[in-house]
């Protein structure tokens, strides 16, 4: 990765989403860009507050330079793209996009936030069978790491039709690969044969409480992970270290993934370990573990 900054020299980043206020990401890029000694600048778009028919293309004409994609559109939005990088094509699901001479390139740096953030949060894991529930972009991305690692997945999602087209896409890519389509009440049972669960649905975030699936089926050899990041301590996280499972929380993924996107949006390199840093001061004081 080079280390020469990208134009323009004036980064000016969006995140476009529903609900996005409580976002770490504006903090988490600043200050790790300010570390950098980049100009560069991070709000936020909610689809909330936004009128009907904008598109990515109307904040480019407002000056911002590249973007990151969040619930609920980063399958929604490829419509609205002009290329894709292979890893999104194959994942069907964007989170970043670049602007380069007025074209719109999705990228996903997801899958590879997630699998960084597992190998430094539960070095040693075994990976051998993985549930993911959710099929969403979250889904796409973390089933598409674990199959790439060899792990066999089995993925649920309460449409049932895009638990098909993911499982589809992905045996495409992996055709060696075990990927196999979960009915979501067969959560339980497919849990049983297996080493970890990950929680790829915003169930457990702020504005979505809840958990799940029933945490009373896990069982202390079992691995859990969840992406949702705010809370960090979501509600799933504490039956799972109740069970006496090792866990890891969606920070992890969070500042991975931020840090391959400030690389892929400016042409830094990051520095991983003060990103985890600034999350955890940006996280400290609101009692999350």
């Amino acid at each position: 990765m080079s280390d020469v900054v990208l134009d323009p020299a004036h980064h000016r980043i969006a995140l476009v989403g529903a609900g996005i206020g409580g976002s770490l990401s504006p903090a988490l890029h600043e200050r790790e860009a300010r570390a950098l000694g980049l100009d560069y600048r991070y709000s936020l778009l909610d689809l909330d507050d936004l009128p009907p028919g904008w598109t990515l293309r109307d904040a480019v004409r407002g000056g911002v330079t590249g973007f990151n994609v969040t619930h609920p559109v980063k399958q929604a939005v490829l419509a609205q793209l002009d290329d894709l990088s292979a890893d999104a094509r194959a994942l069907g699901a964007v989170n970043t996009v670049s602007v380069r001479d007025g074209r719109l390139t999705g990228h996903n740096t997801d899958h590879s936030g997630f699998l960084a953030g597992v190998r430094h949060g539960l070095p040693g894991v075994r990976l051998g069978r993985v549930v993911v529930v959710g099929a969403g972009g979250a889904g796409s991305a973390v089933a598409y790491a674990l199959a790439g690692a060899g792990a066999g997945v089995s993925i649920a999602d309460a449409d049932a039709d895009r638990t098909a087209a993911l499982v589809a896409r992905l045996r495409g890519t992996f055709p060696t690969g075990e990927i196999h389509r979960l009915a979501a009440e067969a959560v339980p049972a497919a849990l049983a044969d297996a080493d970890g669960i990950v929680n790829a649905t915003p169930v457990g975030m702020t504005g979505h409480p809840g958990l799940p699936f029933d945490a009373g089926i896990l069982r202390d050899r079992h691995w859990v992970a969840d992406v949702v990041y705010r809370p960090l301590d979501t509600a799933l996280l504490g039956a799972a270290r109740a069970a006496g499972c090792r866990v890891l929380d969606g920070g992890a993924m969070l500042v991975a993934q931020a840090a391959r996107t400030l690389a892929l949006l400016t042409g830094a390199v990051p520095d991983l370990d003060r990103m985890r840093r600034h999350l955890a001061a940006l996280t400290r004081g609101e009692g999350k573990r």
